[in-house]
């Protein structure tokens, strides 16, 4: 990236680690930090907990949430990190598309490594066999989107690392 960005949206398919890494990431820079759940209707959630995909009517005011959180951000000049799966171009178009200061980031992994880390954790409502939909829903980032696919094969520590050498952001001083 040329600037360094404002927000960074770190976005993948559920299981992929994107709150471990978006919570190591803000950490790391001192930004303020967003978690993509906790801006889903009682409504999304209960329907994803009960085994049933979102559809993109389900998930557009999500989408619209996030996006005015990253409005907020780029209007007050706070930098943040915010997670979202963002597996669909549209989706991406909405939350980065035309705001050079957004860095999109996708955490790049496998289905196999996904579900076995999807199998470990406790307590998430998303059940890890909606997995095989979001990997149907994922549309490969274009070479014109400026997504930078960030692999996850290696510690959180490592991908941060990865994603703070990549964009090179400015880490607010504590």
């Amino acid at each position: 990236m040329p600037n360094p960005p404002t927000v960074i949206l770190v976005a993948g398919v559920s299981g992929s680690g994107k709150t471990t890494i978006g919570t190591l990431l803000a950490e790391r820079l001192g930004w303020d930090y967003a978690e993509a759940d906790s801006f889903h209707s009682e409504a999304n959630i209960a329907k994803m907990r009960s085994g049933h995909p979102l559809t993109d009517a389900d998930r557009l005011p999500w989408l619209r949430s996030i996006s005015a959180w990253i409005t907020e951000r780029l209007t007050t000049g706070r930098p943040g990190v915010v997670t979202c799966s963002a597996l669909k171009r549209k989706y991406r178009d909405l939350l980065a598309g035309g705001k050079p200061e957004v860095a999109m980031v996708l955490l790049d992994g496998d289905r196999d490594l996904i579900a076995a880390r999807m199998k470990a954790r406790k307590g998430h409502f998303f059940k890890a066999t909606l997995l095989d939909t979001q990997f149907a829903d994922l549309e490969p980032p274009a070479p014109d989107e400026d997504v930078l696919l960030a692999p996850i094969t290696g510690t959180p520590e490592e991908t941060v690392t990865y994603i703070i050498k990549a964009l090179n952001p400015t880490p607010v001083a504590h």
